[in-house]
């Protein structure tokens, strides 16, 4: 006996109200559910497992039930040919999303990428630091490529040319370009392997940082040289010089120093007080001025152009992270970085003075292992860090014999 098929009509389809399935035969359904709703099934059975389609809402707005039983014989088509209507049109959709992303570029995700997580990075520097780089290193590179053709070798591309000479930085690069892609797989944007993945994949192909983390050391100056490169600092103008010399004085990290605003400094107690908002630490950090640190704040007051002590160019923002790099290059010393000058900070701190390892990595705003010492960083330690920066002012200043030792005065 033949079975029976379109029983239903388009009045039926209309008017049915009692929830449940309803046959129109060959395997397609009307489903009514208890809330009114209504929808198009297809189902059918392989291997006595039964296995549901959708095939979209039902209505004259919607799936008609002319168009459900032309889906429907489609899927009962592939069904006798031994295919899965189901993963067929599963792969037609990716394949659509696919031809999509060959017009999204790498660029548009990253940016897509930055304005969903923004939100949820407290620290501004890090927020900044992620346009800057990807600008800096991936866009020339592939940004305006389609994501879906980002593979290994334009990934080494970017990352490979700064893995001796910035490993830090190129570590960070690699890392962004890794969740950018994956944050496009997830999306549907691109699919296989994520080129920038490290574990089991590029750590076959680029040394491990650690291994290469002493070329940056390279670009730290000697502290036995550096009395005398103070002394040619000073004659330099500009208000990136005043800012250099600031941020070798406090032993600061460069975003720290240049996003200094006025209300931080108190001159009167020479104390500068970075929020934690401003901190790689996420916590308050109080940096004890030496007197030729706080002179530079102070001399800077009577240009007061914004609420950046060390101002830019540009109304309302402060000095370019470029800005100290471009003078130690017209300075001759174009191998050094700003942030080498922490290190020679350290090295001084260790081998020229008999303070504790906790007041000089408290005083580079280092994580304190100890937390009895953590706990009174604002008590005894401060006055000891205190007299390691003016330790510090002093030597930077003036030059002192290679065999002084700075002895620490022990806090009353």
């Amino acid at each position: 006996m033949a079975r029976v098929r379109k029983r239903l009509t388009a009045r039926a389809v209309a008017t049915i109200t009692k929830p449940g399935l309803h046959a129109d035969g060959g395997g397609l359904y009307l489903h009514a559910s208890a809330s009114g709703a209504k929808s198009w099934i297809f189902r059918w059975s392989r291997e006595r497992k039964s296995h549901d389609m959708g095939l979209g809402t039902a209505g004259d707005d919607d799936v008609t039930l002319a168009e459900a039983r032309e889906l429907a014989t489609d899927a009962r088509r592939r069904v006798r040919e031994g295919g899965d209507p189901i993963e067929d049109r599963r792969a037609k959709r990716n394949q659509k999303k696919l031809e999509v992303a060959k017009a999204i570029s790498f660029r548009q995700c990253a940016e897509a990428y930055i304005k969903a997580h923004q939100a949820g990075w407290s620290n501004p520097k890090h927020a900044a630091q992620w346009p800057a780089t990807l600008t800096s290193y991936a866009y020339p590179m592939f940004g305006e490529l389609p994501v879906q053709a980002v593979d290994v070798a334009l990934v080494m591309k970017a990352v490979e040319p700064i893995w001796t000479e910035k490993p830090e930085t190129a570590s960070r690069v690699r890392g962004r370009i890794e969740a950018v892609l994956d944050w496009a797989t997830a999306r549907g944007y691109r699919q296989g392997e994520n080129p920038a993945r490290w574990r089991g994949h590029l750590e076959n192909l680029l040394p491990k940082k650690s291994k290469v983390h002493c070329v940056e050391h390279l670009a730290a100056l000697p502290y036995v040289e550096l009395p005398a490169f103070m002394a040619e600092l000073r004659q330099q103008e500009g208000v990136a010089a005043l800012a250099l010399r600031f941020t070798i004085l406090t032993g600061a990290r460069t975003g720290e120093a240049l996003g200094t605003t006025w209300p931080e400094i108190d001159f009167e107690s020479r104390l500068w007080v970075v929020s934690g908002e401003r901190m790689k630490s996420g916590r308050e950090h109080r940096v004890p001025l030496s007197e030729p640190a706080v002179a530079i704040p102070a001399a800077l007051r009577e240009l007061r152009h914004s609420e950046f002590v060390f101002f830019g160019q540009r109304a309302g923002q402060s000095l370019s992270n470029m800005a100290m790099l471009q003078l130690l290059r017209r300075m001759g010393h174009g191998e050094l970085t700003v942030h080498g000058f922490r290190s020679t900070f350290s090295d001084w701190a260790a081998e020229r003075t008999n303070f504790p390892a906790e007041v000089r990595e408290m005083a580079l705003a280092h994580a304190v292992s100890d937390k009895v010492e953590a706990a009174y960083r604002r008590g005894d330690l401060f006055q000891k860090r205190r007299q390691l920066a003016d330790a510090w002012g002093k030597y930077c200043v003036t030059p002192v014999a290679s065999s002084e030792v700075v002895a620490l005065a022990a806090a009353r």
